[in-house]
């Protein structure tokens, strides 16, 4: 049983519920947009999707199981997932899932290509999103060591998640992708940042070089808050280039937590004691919120 609740714990299901949150929009907007929606293809692109994820999941926390022994401000959604080290996960255990994964994954794209038929969007998208989430911890490139990392993860999650799903459905792109994908990257972008403050004297002590590292933590803060609001200027803007409504006043209704995102950042620059827990935590049901919200909309539009 203990080894089962550190297997789910490796696995990050919160990180995975944000991948199906990002597909289901995709797919929402082609609903929007009039398409019939294809239930066998939505299901094997979620599944591609999902165990990429995994992928990067059990990779990262292989390569990165040294350097997470020595962070003392592990949160739910940043330092690692704790399952790895001595009296627990084995390493190469993990290797071993990622392994699988990586099996599955190849499985799956065979299957894929068979399904989608001709679809040259989708299969670059493919190919960008597996070395983007390959090449986020594994080397010679770590682009999570590179300052490069939370922008390739933010554009593949929020961005070429959606626009997979999406291109799966109706077979083509469309105006309203970027409208609604460009607010969710900053989003991710700003959440990115957040999770890695509680990691930052880690990281700097073992010569990690994430985007905050390189920035450095002043500038951090100030990218992190203009990321968020620069989320909901673009979702304004959308709005006056067409992006529905009922679309915009969704995304809208998550502003609250954008807004308390940017406070706890304000409190922590000033001096005040964080609380590294609610930091990562609000950012995290933030980006959530703004990604369920915008795809009940279309969903249900």
């Amino acid at each position: 049983m203990d080894r089962l609740l550190l297997f789910f714990r490796l696995i990050r299901p919160l990180f995975l519920l944000g991948g199906l949150l990002v597909y289901a929009l995709g797919v929402g907007i082609a609903d929007y947009l009039g398409q019939e929606i294809d239930w066998g293809i939505y299901l094997l692109g979620q599944a591609w999707v999902t165990t990429l994820q995994l992928c990067t999941h059990f990779l990262n926390e292989y390569f990165n199981a040294p350097d997470d022994e020595q962070n003392r401000n592990r949160t739910l959604f940043s330092g690692g997932s704790g399952a790895v080290g001595e009296g627990r996960l084995p390493r190469r255990s993990v290797l071993l899932f990622a392994l699988t994964c990586l099996t599955i994954l190849a499985s799956l794209t065979v299957l894929c290509i068979a399904q989608f038929g001709s679809q040259p969007v989708a299969y670059l998208i493919m190919t960008l999103g597996f070395l983007g989430a390959f090449f986020y911890s594994v080397p010679p490139l770590r682009l999570e060591s590179s300052g490069y990392g939370e922008l390739t993860t933010s554009i593949l999650v929020a961005i070429l998640v959606p626009a997979f799903a999406f291109v799966l459905q109706r077979g083509e792109l469309h105006r309203l992708l970027p409208m609604t994908t460009f607010p969710l990257a900053f989003y991710h972008l700003a959440m990115m940042i957040a999770i890695e403050f509680p990691d930052y004297a880690a990281d700097l002590k073992t010569g990690k070089q994430t985007l905050l590292v390189r920035m450095g933590w002043k500038n951090g803060f100030l990218v992190h808050n203009i990321s968020i609001l620069a989320a909901y200027l673009l979702v304004a803007l959308s709005f006056s280039f067409g992006l529905p409504r009922s679309v915009a006043f969704a995304a809208l209704l998550t502003l609250p937590f954008g807004l308390l995102q940017v406070w706890q950042m304000w409190r922590i620059a000033g001096g005040k004691k964080p609380s590294w827990q609610g930091l990562t935590l609000n950012a995290v049901i933030g980006f959530g919120a703004l990604a369920y919200m915008m795809a009940f909309a279309f969903w249900t539009g």
